[in-house]
């Protein structure tokens, strides 16, 4: 009687409002045919609302050990949160308010995760900029995409994938406002204050042959003390039917995690193509020498559709203040600018 009574009104209702109004067949929030009430339906929805949230919350519980999937999941954590509107879809027409409401929690969780650089923030002031960037080696412009980076006016440029034929016009057109410079093998650093120091770093993975050269170390003098840059081009990944395959990478990194750990500047600066993001495990032994970072987004790759950031300006004893792409060239990565605060440390050790 009630129901019939809820239906009438409903009906009533929809005859008094607007003609538009009147047109839709608005849904039933009431008991279901199976007699059961919107707080008893769409428990499947809600906890698979939670399991959202846990794996935002933590991904690390995912193991590695069958196709590193731990590692995957964490490349592309903040599109976990495209689940949410799906859900909510399914939440509504499933007419389950237990399902509307467990989604607060990884609606939660992803906001105090990623939610950071959607608001209105202060970034305060800044020492230098740093640009990163992977040119690509089959890059048919190298003339552009160096006046790209200098438009930005950083302090300093690394490269990756440098190849024979790209270094000397790279080098021509970098020369002028960055008369310093490093080079070893594929990847180089250009830098308007002074370079001393330079060596190059082994961070060869195991059954790769002679020639492969992809990190370099200088020490950037500049008014606040000495700096330790590094550039480094980790090995690529695949995803196949074996999984995330980044077993080359995850070594390469624990070899550069190595050198980061001996050295003995406080304040250092590590540029480059690291192939993954700063929350995949794999990445571990390199971010946990350096300092914490923020959530920017900056996706730098692929520069058609980009999700996920695997090009990182990373400090230690500084600050990045804030991390931005820059536009498209000739690569199929975007470029990376950084603004660094650098901070007071054993510089001159």
């Amino acid at each position: 009687m009630q129901r019939v009574e809820s239906d009438a009104a409903s009906r009533a209702g929809r005859k008094d409002g607007p003609k538009w109004l009147r047109r839709i067949e608005w849904p039933r929030w009431g008991t279901d045919a199976a007699g059961r009430s919107p707080w008893k339906r769409g428990r499947v929805l809600a906890g698979l609302a939670v399991l959202t949230a846990g794996l935002l919350a933590f991904p690390s519980a995912v193991p590695n050990s069958v196709g590193r999937v731990g590692s995957l999941l964490e490349t592309f954590l903040p599109w976990l949160g495209l689940a949410v509107p799906l859900l909510f879809v399914l939440a509504l027409l499933r007419r389950s308010a237990t399902a509307l409401v467990a989604l607060l929690l990884p609606v939660t969780v992803w906001g105090s995760l990623f939610g950071g650089p959607l608001l209105p923030e202060d970034r305060g002031a800044h020492d230098i900029t740093a640009v990163q960037h992977n040119v690509s080696d089959v890059n048919a412009d190298p003339a552009g995409t160096a006046r790209a980076l200098i438009e930005a006016e950083p302090e300093l440029v690394a490269l990756e994938e440098l190849t024979p034929s790209a270094l000397p016009v790279y080098e021509r057109a970098l020369a002028p406002t960055y008369p310093y410079r490093a080079v070893e093998g594929t990847v180089g650093l250009w830098s308007k204050y002074p370079l001393s120091d330079v060596r190059p770093l082994d961070i060869k993975p195991k059954g790769i042959g002679d020639g492969w050269q992809r990190a370099v170390r200088a020490r950037m003098r500049v008014p606040q003390g000495d700096v330790a840059v590094y550039v480094a081009h980790l090995p690529s990944v695949r995803v196949g039917w074996s999984g995330f395959g980044s077993g080359r990478r995850d070594e390469s990194a624990g070899l550069l995690a190595a050198a980061l750990a001996a050295e003995r500047l406080d304040r250092v600066i590590l540029l480059g193509d690291l192939n993954s993001t700063v929350d995949d495990r794999g990445l571990g032994p390199v971010t946990s020498r350096m300092d914490p970072v923020g959530r920017d987004f900056a996706f730098s790759w692929p520069t058609a559709f980009p999700v996920s950031r695997i090009d990182h300006v990373l400090t230690r004893a500084a600050t990045v203040t804030h991390v931005r792409t820059l536009p498209a060239t000739g690569s199929d990565h975007l470029p990376i600018a950084a603004d660094i605060r650098l901070c007071c440390g054993r510089a001159d050790a």
